[in-house]
């Protein structure tokens, strides 16, 4: 079944639950890195570490902001392609930013406003250019199978990786990876199940196995996250949890939902647009003060 995504009604309301759904992730990151700092590192990679986590009031808090983000992300992508929607959580992590911001009495200097820019600049210019659209509303196990062995394999390579080593950005950045992959095919089954539960109500809901899909993967994701969050500096996962979900999510969002961007001529601005978002991206993680403190 062809989706409603040519109607601009449809198109606005996508962006606006996803940007809303990165304001409200945004918000749930700062918490959780809060609380993951007060776990012991030998809790890493166990299940102790969410016991740990949940006796803290600000991880709880976090917990509420990341489903309030789940929420809006149901919204969007029963509005729009998962090719339009999934990137703009990349603006997450200027949310954050400028969420910590009025928390801890800082100022953002200049380059970091310059930064903030660039990512949105960018990201605009590349959705601009890409224009997705079309695909289905629902697609078949011939696409389902390969995407979920792909990323699954992908998932697990980085959790195999980071476990080999100790503590630090080489560990937080592939379990920032691997929560990336995670991510995105979470999105990509909740997209499934929420158009499930749009058409068919909430008792095909129950019965689709995409919903059963996305709460598994979704557990899995956070619980990927707390990991990355704890085994390093921000500035080393975050560029990895940040541009790796757009990526990936817009590959799964052609692959499986058979949605299209523009390409031809186009991919030069995108490819510059992808670059603007990139340079933001790993400047904010990076070289902002702001960004190195929520890191230690």
């Amino acid at each position: 079944m062809e989706l409603r995504h040519g109607r601009p009604t449809l198109l606005v309301l996508c962006v606006l639950f996803a940007v809303a759904g990165a304001a409200s992730n945004a918000t749930g990151t700062v918490l959780q890195r809060k609380a993951a700092l007060a776990v012991p590192p030998e809790d890493a990679l166990r299940p102790r570490l969410l016991v740990d986590m949940i006796h803290q009031s600000v991880f709880l808090l976090g917990i509420l902001g990341v489903i309030g983000a789940a929420l809006f992300q149901a919204l969007a992508l029963v509005s729009g392609p998962l090719a339009l929607a999934q990137p703009l959580f990349i603006l997450e992590l200027p949310f954050a930013l400028l969420i910590a911001l009025p928390v801890l009495g800082r100022r953002l200097p200049r380059s970091g406003w310059i930064a903030v820019g660039c990512m949105v600049v960018g990201l605009a210019t590349g959705l601009a250019c890409a224009a997705p659209g079309g695909g289905t509303q629902q697609a078949s196990l011939a696409r389902w199978i390969p995407a979920c062995i792909v990323c699954l394999g992908l998932t697990a390579a980085g959790v195999m990786l980071a476990y080999r080593r100790p503590s630090g950005a080489p560990r937080a950045a592939m379990l920032g990876t691997a929560a990336a992959v995670a991510n995105a095919l979470t999105a990509a089954l909740l997209k499934s199940a929420a158009n499930t539960f749009s058409d068919d109500g909430f008792g095909a809901f129950l019965t689709a196995w995409q919903t059963y899909g996305f709460a598994i993967c979704g557990i899995g994701a956070v619980f990927l996250l707390e990991n990355a969050l704890q085994a390093g500096p921000i500035a080393a996962s975050q560029p990895a949890l940040t541009l790796g979900d757009a990526v990936v999510s817009l590959v799964l969002g052609v692959f499986v939902y058979a949605e299209h961007i523009r390409t031809g001529w186009w991919i030069v601005p995108e490819l510059g647009a992808v670059a603007l978002v990139t340079f933001g991206t790993f400047y904010l993680s990076r070289a902002v003060p702001l960004i190195r403190e929520l890191s230690t």
